[in-house]
């Protein structure tokens, strides 16, 4: 990955788009948890697509080993694919860039409020 990938985030892009070809490839059922668990995992805030691509590939990955050898997406990853994801990205109630920003914007009205008051 070359400076301008990083900037522009084209490889990120190029990835994306050979993720979405192996999961057309997928039977409906896989392909459907699939659509679910990337809307699951890209939720919690505190990913960026360089974090969440690995853990995006091995999820697919897991539903083309599954696909292969004649299993249901739902044998495999069980009824609630969202706490399959969230179990994934460090569960329910992690932090996510919405909570670090709500604290730093407390932390920096707490310190103006300090030098107004004090």
């Amino acid at each position: 990955m070359n400076f301008w990938e990083t900037i522009t985030g084209s490889d990120l892009t190029r990835e994306w788009k050979a993720f979405e070809a192996r999961a057309a490839a997928l039977p409906v059922d896989h392909k459907e948890a699939w659509d679910e668990l990337k809307f699951s995992l890209a939720v919690p805030g505190d990913f960026s697509g360089r974090k969440l691509m690995p853990i995006l590939d091995g999820v697919l990955g897991l539903l083309e080993e599954a696909a292969a050898e004649g299993q249901s997406a739902r044998d495999v990853l069980g009824d609630d694919l969202a706490g399959f994801g969230a179990a994934l990205t460090g569960g329910q109630g992690s932090r996510t860039y919405r909570d670090r920003w709500r604290e730093q914007l407390n932390r920096n009205v707490a310190r103006k409020l300090e030098r107004l008051g004090g």
